[in-house]
């Protein structure tokens, strides 16, 4: 029987033009972008909402709706939202408990999302390449209380948490405070790789390794999928399809500069797990999927 392969597909990211020139911003651009990647394959979309005026992350609800209702009048693909990246100045200042899952909880009561992101620990996104003492890195906040939030926003609305295990400790945390939750749909686990920060792991076969027994011994028969910020990830996709996960891309998390669309790099994708002897899934089947959990 064919693996099915969720294939996710990250659209834009915080990062502004200046890092990602082909990244959209505009509500429609959004818009046109989703429902091209859905055409080409993916069955997940995630997606930043802007404000073109400033080029910078803006998680209103409002737009954020925009952004959905537009995508879904021409997809069935499952479409779900960042969160604000508090301690960092590539979004606003939402950065308590309850503002940053405030539009969330919008969308949520409108129907619009069955996906959230809840990512269960704080980080250093510091680069690789940038010289010590320079004031281009951040701290990534996610104190105890914000993940709570999250999965408390989770459970009572049926959302399935989607978290980003930047680091291998992140799966032990996100379990454990999912186990809080008794109404709580099953987290995705979605193992973030980088070339360009030095959190984590780089892109490679040990790395998934560690990364998937740590899984089985703390949340097993989770579902999980690869991803990244500033990653080129196609040469591990193989090695995800034949270990039993599922991908994301885009250029959320290509690397910076890139020059494919999000179209084409939807497309590679789909080679690729077709030639690993993968089928891209439909949102129907990463529904099913999700509801057995």
């Amino acid at each position: 029987m064919t693996k099915k392969v969720w294939l996710e597909v990250a659209l834009n990211g915080p990062w502004g033009r200046q890092r990602q020139p082909r990244i959209p911003i505009e509500p429609s651009e959004i818009i046109a972008e989703g429902i091209a990647a859905a055409e080409a394959g993916a069955a997940i979309i995630h997606v930043h909402a802007y404000d073109p005026a400033t080029g910078k992350q803006n998680d209103d609800p409002e737009i954020y709706a925009e952004i959905f209702e537009g995508i879904r009048a021409r997809t069935d693909a499952l479409v779900y939202p960042t969160i604000p990246l508090a301690g960092s100045s590539l979004s606003g200042t939402a950065n308590t408990a309850s503002d940053r899952f405030r539009h969330v909880e919008f969308l949520a009561k409108r129907g619009l999302i069955e996906l959230t992101v809840v990512d269960p620990g704080s980080v250093n996104f510091s680069r690789t390449d940038v010289q010590p003492g320079s004031d281009s890195g951040f701290v990534y906040l996610n104190p105890e209380d914000h993940i709570l939030e999250g999965l408390a926003v989770a459970a009572a609305h049926g959302l399935t948490p989607s978290y980003a295990i930047y680091e291998p400790g992140f799966t032990r945390t996100g379990a454990a405070y999912a186990a809080r939750f008794p109404r709580l749909r099953c987290p995705i686990y979605r193992f973030m790789f980088s070339d360009a920060f030095a959190w984590g792991f780089p892109p490679r076969k040990y790395a998934l390794e560690a990364h998937l027994s740590l899984l089985r011994e703390i949340a097993p028969g989770a579902p999980w999928m690869a991803a990244g910020l500033g990653v080129d990830l196609r040469h591990l996709i193989p090695e995800v399809i034949a270990s039993g996960g599922h991908v994301r891309v885009g250029l959320e998390d290509a690397p910076f500069g890139c020059e494919q669309s999000n179209a084409s790099l939807t497309e590679e994708a789909v080679r690729i797990i077709r030639a690993a002897g993968g089928e891209p899934a439909t949102p129907a089947d990463v529904r099913r999927a999700l509801a057995e959990l």
